[in-house]
């Protein structure tokens, strides 16, 4: 659970870091090419990365989930056992209320 937990965080730090880096630098022209741009391309190009990169990193996480070993996890069996028994209770609850198909006002 720690593994999942640790890859969740590190793929959200990516998604709030790596667009920000890429506005930051594309605004303080730090990538080559950037000076001849005009603002408004500057602008457009750079949100646009950012962007992508978000959905980059996205696909990466799902990529590494995919990845594990669908063995390795177990279901919680108190939580099977509740779960089942919340069903059976509300499908007799719902077996003992009157029915009112038939009342007509």
């Amino acid at each position: 659970m720690a593994g999942v937990i640790q890859k969740f965080l590190i793929a959200s730090m990516f998604m709030c870091a790596v667009p920000i880096a890429i506005l930051y630098g594309f605004n303080h022209k730090l990538f080559p090419g950037t000076i001849q741009l005009s603002p408004h391309s500057v602008t457009l190009l750079s949100g646009f990365l950012a962007v992508i990169s978000v959905n980059v990193v996205i696909v990466f996480y799902i990529y590494m989930a995919m990845k594990e070993p669908a063995s390795k996890h177990e279901p919680d069996l108190i939580f099977v056992a509740d779960a089942k028994a919340s069903i059976r209770q509300s499908e007799s609850n719902e077996a003992d209320l009157p029915s009112n198909h038939g009342k007509q006002e």
